[in-house]
């Protein structure tokens, strides 16, 4: 068996001048991918196409089928998670992007800044500068010289595609100063910590300015709190940098912290792409309903999900219970609870709310159901959510969280 996939498209240059779709960084169609003696391919191709399952095909062909039939549309700016379990696919089909795995069939393309490449049928020539201008990856274990320094891994990638000293330079400090290893530059690699290594990588991948990162589990290996940390780091840069990622986890609860879109994989197969609340309140099988069945509710759940909905049409007044809403074009602005007049404070910051003990809180729809944990431990007080126009659309007491956190 060869350990590199089998390959049906013809190798030729292949740019597409015009875009797939506005704000598609990369859209996979279709593909397939066999790993296998040539041979037996066209037996593998037959079988597939007949619905035979890969352990079969494995079985009379000794081809594997590691992806079948494969689309997705990965969203430019957005982080796009492939997940499953082990055997999935889902880094089997990621290192097609950069053509680290080769499609047996299908099409596969990424938009730069410059034209459309179809990295399925694209020559060596379109390949070598997809990868070395276009396109990062930060491996699982990392993928760092342990004999180098710090700055000249960073550096490494730059070094390749021939960039002058003074450029390598400076970008290299910008990116020991973005991850925070300004101290670490001149250390070698065998010196650090993993976690202090992985942000290393994540620096080399940066420095690139690569319009798309691919990242293959490059946090599974660490420890849960490095793990969590790392997590947040990538956001955090996420936020400033607006890159385009696709990211493989096997780890659903980091895919729902991650992720604005899921695809979840089974067996070679993309069996739902969607976002955060597809997958967890609109789970398209029993396969992915099995996922989601196990994860922590409060890495999900929003006001939004758990509020009581208030119709106010052209209403001054709203009573919820005990309380008593005064509202002006649809915002609260005056409130009494048990006939007696309550603050109201439309908080800054998610951290404030269990301080707010004595106030009628207004949040957003968006406010993560976790941060309001804090605030029903100190308080009896509902707390009011308000549209992205301000106008009020909906109430949340206690017991609205504790139903929710019972699956209710």
């Amino acid at each position: 068996m060869n350990d590199s996939p089998s390959q049906v498209n013809t190798d030729v240059e292949s740019i597409v001048d015009k875009q797939v779709e506005p704000n598609i960084a990369v859209k996979i169609s279709d593909v397939d991918v066999l790993f296998g003696k040539k041979a037996a391919l066209p037996d593998a191709i037959a079988l597939l196409d007949a619905g035979v399952d890969r352990k079969q095909i494995l079985e009379q062909t000794g081809v594997v089928l590691a992806v079948a039939g494969a689309s997705l549309e990965v969203p430019t700016g957005s982080i796009s998670v492939l997940m499953g379990l082990s055997g999935s696919g889902k880094s089997s089909l990621l290192r097609c992007v950069n053509g680290l795995n080769k499609t047996t069939r299908g099409s596969l393309h990424v938009q730069t800044d410059q034209a459309l490449i179809d990295v399925a049928s694209c020559g060596a020539r379109q390949l070598k500068t997809l990868r070395r201008h276009h396109l990062a990856m930060v491996f699982q274990q990392f993928g760092l010289l342990p004999w180098a320094t710090v700055s000249e891994n960073i550096g490494f990638g730059l070094s390749v595609r021939g960039e002058r000293r003074a450029t390598i330079a400076a970008r290299v400090q910008e990116q020991l100063t973005l991850v925070g290893l300004d101290a670490w530059a001149d250390k070698r690699i065998d010196e650090l910590s993993g976690g202090m290594q992985q942000r290393v990588g994540l620096a080399r991948a940066f420095a690139t300015d690569a319009e798309i990162l691919l990242m293959d589990e490059p946090f599974s290996a660490l420890d849960p709190l490095i793990r969590e940390h790392l997590q947040d780091e990538l956001l955090m840069l996420q936020e400033k940098l607006k890159k385009t990622i696709l990211f493989v986890s096997h780890d659903l609860d980091e895919a729902l912290k991650l992720g604005n879109q899921i695809s979840i994989m089974d067996e070679g197969r993309i069996v739902q792409t969607g976002t955060v609340e597809d997958i967890v309140f609109n789970p398209g099988n029993d396969y992915v309903r099995r996922f989601a069945a196990n994860i922590n509710p409060l890495s999900v759940l929003r006001a939004r999900h758990v509020m009581h909905a208030v119709s106010i049409d052209d209403a001054s007044e709203v009573v919820v219970g005990k309380t008593k809403l005064t509202l002006e074009h649809g915002k609260p602005v005056a409130c009494h609870v048990a006939g007696r007049a309550c603050e109201l404070v439309a908080n800054e910051t998610i951290d404030e709310l269990g301080s707010l003990s004595n106030s009628m809180v207004i949040v957003g729809q968006d406010t993560p159901v976790k941060a309001l944990m804090a605030r029903a431990a100190t308080t009896v007080l509902s707390t009011l959510v308000v549209d992205d126009m301000g106008n009020l659309c909906g109430v949340i007491q206690s017991q609205d969280l504790c139903a929710a956190l019972s699956g209710r």
